[in-house]
This record gives C-alpha cells, structure tokens and sequence, in this order.
C-alpha cells in the first residue's frame, strides 16, 4: 500500500544544468588476450584528456560494454575519484554492439550536445571550444567532429554540399593540421592520405568562419535533434555492417543537417597499443589544463527537403562521377 504522494508529481519537470554530454563505449573482455592487452592503458588516456580537456557543464556517460568484471571496477573507482562529471555508468554483461550501447544512453538524455566517442581517443586542450564554436558559426550543422580529414567529404554530405554551393562558400583550403592526418593513419596502420591530402582539404565558409567538409566516425559532436530521425528498431550488428552510418551519419544528412570538423586537429586516435609518446603528451594535457567555456547554442535549423534531394543528385554527381573535373575547377589540379 502506497502512503503519502509522490513528491516528484509536485515538481515533474526534469531541469538539468549540464548542456554537453560525452559518451563513451568500452568493451574490454579480455585484458589478458593479446589485442586488448593495452586497451586499458588507452582508456585511461581517453578518460583523464577528457577529464583535464572539458567545462564544468559537460557530464560524461560510460557504458561497460561486455567487460569483464576487473575492468568495470576500475571504472567504477574513477567515478567514485569524479562522481559529479561521470554521472552515469550503464553495464551490459552482454556485448550489445556499438550502436545499440550509445542509443541506450543517447535516447536518456537531455543535453543539447552529444559527443561521442570511442574508448581509444585523446583529447587535446581546445577541443570543446572548438566544437561548440563550429556549433555556433553553423546554425546548421548536426556533427561535428575535432578531428579534421582529407576524405570526410565522401561520406553523407549531401546536404552539406548543397550547403557551400548555394548558402555558403565551399574550397580547398590549406591543412592546418597535416600531423594530425599523419597520426590517425598510423593509428589504423594503413596509408590512407596521399601526398595531395596532407596539403589541402574541402572546406565550407560562413561569413567568414570555415569549417572542413565531412568527418569520421570514432569521435564526433552531435545536436541531440539529430537522434530525432534515427532508425527505431534494433541494430543487428555489433560493429560495422553500415550501422554507424544508417545510425549516424544518414539522418544527420538527410534531415538537411551539416557534417563538419573543426579546421585544426584536437584530438588523436590511439589504436590499442600504447605508445611513450601518448603518455608524455598526456602528462602536457593535465599539466596545461586551461578553463574552458560553454557556448550558448543558436537554434537548430535544417535545410528543406527539396534542398536535401538536390544535394543528393549532387553529391552523387560532383563528388563521384566527376570528381576531377569538379576539384580541378575548385583548384585541385591532380586526382584527390
């Protein structure tokens, strides 16, 4: 028998302070077994450059995807160690897929931006400001990401193509950055740039302030509108299969939303084996630790379904099949 009312029905609106969110999936199974031998050492990278790197209104969500039980309980003593900033530790036994595992926290929360994020970044000092100024210097962006790459623009730009064709402006501007292209390529042991790709990027303009067209997938910043157009039902893979696209990057894209990143590079893929390198520029990180500042969001916009559709019909037609003959008029005079 129930005595007394509920409290809550008295105050029933939810208030929260925060306004950015960070989100972490870790799955660490095995910490014995050779791949994941390092994945620990990583993690903590991510974490203390996270925790020496945001402002005081971002909170962070970590969600132990089939860990084993060593691993959750160190986890655990680092949100005892931060329990206002990690206020949130979601547990499955059961590896649920990366996608499934971010849902679980995306669809719970209230902040106005979402970033996330795998288990093996480092973020650099700057990186939030840079982030949510893009935010603000592109009402319509959906994602960012603070880390810049040379082929981010083949990948669900449609609606940004459109974007710097008609709205904005749109070229090949000089990388800012080329060492951090260089790192992420090391990091998944493969030449993905050629020599051409460390020296220009595409880029948008808006009254002046730039930002490079396309990002990947391992750590971007989200306005929680976009998770609106998302898929409803389950994702049936645990990695790759197009889920972190039709999850993603398609209904960024298709609800008329930008894809962006910022014009330097502000965080770095670590891979899974640790490097001396990462730790000494992990001690500069927490040794440099500046204020940071949340920005006040501009209302969400979004291009026009019709604007959509044609920037579709001409991301498939400029940035496929007739690449060259596009990036040549744009400036790029050899194959990108």
């Amino acid at each position: 028998m129930r005595v007394g009312e509920n409290p809550s029905k008295k105050d029933h609106l939810i208030r929260i302070e925060s306004t950015h969110r960070v989100i972490i999936s870790l799955y660490i199974p095995n910490s014995t077994e050779e791949y994941f031998t390092g994945s620990w050492e990583i993690f903590t990278m991510c974490l203390e450059s996270l925790l020496a790197t945001i402002h005081d209104r971002t909170r962070i969500s970590i969600i132990l995807n089939g860990c084993e039980d060593e691993v959750a309980q160190k986890v655990y003593d680092y949100q005892r160690a931060n329990p206002t900033i990690i206020d949130q530790i979601f547990y499955s036994k059961l590896n649920l897929g990366k996608i499934n595992a971010i849902y679980s926290i995306v669809k719970s929360n209230l902040e106005d931006l979402l970033t996330i994020t795998d288990a093996d970044v480092m973020f650099l000092p700057g990186w939030q400001s840079a982030v949510e100024s893009t935010f603000v210097d592109f009402p319509k962006a959906g994602m960012v990401s603070p880390v810049p790459s040379s082929k981010g623009f083949l990948y669900s730009t449609a609606s940004t193509l459109f974007y710097g064709l008609f709205s904005g402006k749109i070229y090949f501007h000089k990388v800012q950055d080329p060492e951090g292209l260089i790192n992420f390529q090391e990091s998944v042991g493969s030449d993905l740039y050629q020599e051409i790709h460390l020296e220009k990027y595409l880029v948008v303009e808006n009254k002046g302030k730039k930002a490079v067209v396309g990002c990947g997938h391992f750590v971007g910043t989200f306005r929680k509108e976009v998770f609106e157009q998302a898929p409803t039902e389950v994702c049936r893979f645990r990695v790759q299969g197009g889920s972190e696209e039709a999850y993603l990057d398609d209904p960024n894209d298709l609800s008329g939303r930008l894809r962006l990143a910022t014009m330097g590079n502000f965080a770095y893929h670590l891979g899974n084996t640790p490097k001396e390198w990462m730790r000494i520029r992990l001690k500069e990180i927490k040794a440099s630790k500046s204020a940071e500042f949340p920005v006040s969001l501009p209302p969400s916009r979004t291009l026009k379904n019709w604007q959509v559709k044609v920037g579709v019909f001409l991301w498939k037609l400029l940035f496929y099949k007739f690449r060259r003959q596009f990036f040549s008029f744009l400036g790029v005079k050899v194959p990108y």
